[in-house]
């Protein structure tokens, strides 16, 4: 998949502005982000992207968490998604809401790109005008107060490399705006510190060079089409982010996700095509998740981390 236009090379400026050099990164990377980082935005229960094994785990929970409001009694659902690039995960709660019977649903979604937005817009367009949906996507960053009121959103997703771009003195405040509006299940993923190698805007093999500075939490990022990006990036420790989410969520689950597939799949550029994994493998790879997700020897050598929590707030509308 190449670039939809080419990334624009960043100006070397006195001070690094990390909420520009991100919104400047996730929208050169075009409207072409969307296939790579959540699979055909045409078929979204397919899972068939680069991320499928944490795409498909991830899904399993937050239907799981849909199915349970619903045997609750619930009528209504409230939808958040900080950081929702091109919009696929919202797509993908509103469409099964529906198919559960909710009658009334209100989501949101923001993103610090532009582009991103627009594609959300365009891909979202048939939902966003179904009798009881309320759709809508802005443009806006982490480190606003958000508009929704305290205690409203009954889901709300901040997933893959969001809070992996927030500079680590301003997580907490975050965090804490994050608490704030969610009065349900709150759920978040981040880039492992174990996890293989990414640029985060798209394929690694579009990259010429990349450099990861772990002191100063930033990527550097040299492009086989000669564009340059530079932008704020964390890697987290299961632990570490158990405790930053500590002070305001109540932790469900915080497990690894994509520990083994990712090791066992196919270079095209160097393995024969005979070497993609078959039926079986594929089984033995999931049962092997499956036992070591939760293990803190295996959890920072995922790819990705999940973590499952509940506000720390005793009833609705404090």
């Amino acid at each position: 998949m190449g670039y939809a236009r080419k990334i624009q090379t960043l100006e070397a400026t006195p001070v690094f502005a990390p909420v520009q050099t991100v919104a400047k990164a996730y929208n050169g990377a075009g409207q072409g982000y969307a296939a790579y980082a959540d699979g055909d935005p045409r078929q979204l229960f397919k899972f068939s992207g680069l991320h499928a094994f944490a795409d498909h785990e991830v899904w399993n929970r937050l239907d799981a968490e849909l199915l349970r409001l619903k045997e609750s009694g619930a009528t209504s659902l409230s939808l958040l998604d900080a950081g929702c690039g091109p919009g696929t995960w919202l797509r993908r709660i509103v469409i099964r809401a529906r198919e559960l019977g909710f009658g009334s649903i209100t989501a949101r979604g923001f993103d610090i790109a532009q582009v991103q937005i627009q594609t959300a817009r365009r891909n979202a367009q048939d939902l966003a005008h179904l009798p009881g949906v309320k759709l809508r996507f802005d443009c806006s960053d982490l480190l606003s107060p958000l508009a929704e009121a305290t205690g409203s959103a009954d889901i709300t997703i901040c997933l893959y490399s969001v809070l992996s771009h927030v500079a680590v003195r301003d997580l907490p405040k975050v965090l804490a705006e994050l608490a704030r509006v969610t009065w349900g299940t709150f759920f978040a993923t981040v880039r492992a510190v174990g996890s293989e190698p990414t640029v985060f805007i798209d394929s690694i093999d579009k990259a010429r060079d990349f450099h990861f500075d772990h002191e100063h939490n930033r990527c550097t990022v040299e492009f086989r089409n000669g564009s340059h990006i530079e932008f704020p990036a964390r890697l987290f420790g299961g632990e570490e982010l158990r405790k930053l989410m500590a002070e305001h969520f109540i932790v469900d689950e915080l497990c690894g996700l994509d520990i083994f597939h990712s090791r066992f799949a196919p270079v095209h550029r160097w393995n024969p095509d005979s070497l993609m994994p078959g039926e079986h493998l594929a089984e033995c790879l999931s049962a092997l998740e499956a036992v070591h997700a939760h293990d803190p020897e295996f959890i920072d050598r995922a790819n990705h981390l999940l973590l499952v929590g509940r506000p720390r707030r005793p009833e609705r509308g404090d």
